[in-house]
């Protein structure tokens, strides 16, 4: 039985955005050899949050994309994006 790793996460390209809009960056992401592109820094109601990539479908609603199967991948996901959006 394989050992699983947690993978290696790198912000690979952040664009950050001026104004008073909500969205406040644009952030790509790769680990073990993908990229996930599309990334957001939102101003939420209780402070900055990362948000998937999203689509929005036929019927208005908006959908992830990509998602972490596992919590502490998005919490991984969460803290290394929110570090480089402040600095």
């Amino acid at each position: 039985m394989e050992m699983e790793k947690e993978p290696k996460i790198e912000v690979s390209r952040i664009y950050k955005l001026d104004g008073d809009g909500k969205t406040k960056a644009f952030v790509d992401v790769s680990f073990d050899g993908f990229v996930i592109k599309g990334l957001r820094v939102v101003e939420g109601k209780k402070g900055l949050f990362v948000s998937m990539p999203r689509q929005q479908g036929k019927d208005g609603r908006w959908y992830n994309l990509t998602y972490p199967a596992k919590p502490e991948i998005q919490q991984a996901i969460t803290e290394i994006v929110l570090k480089a959006y402040q600095t």
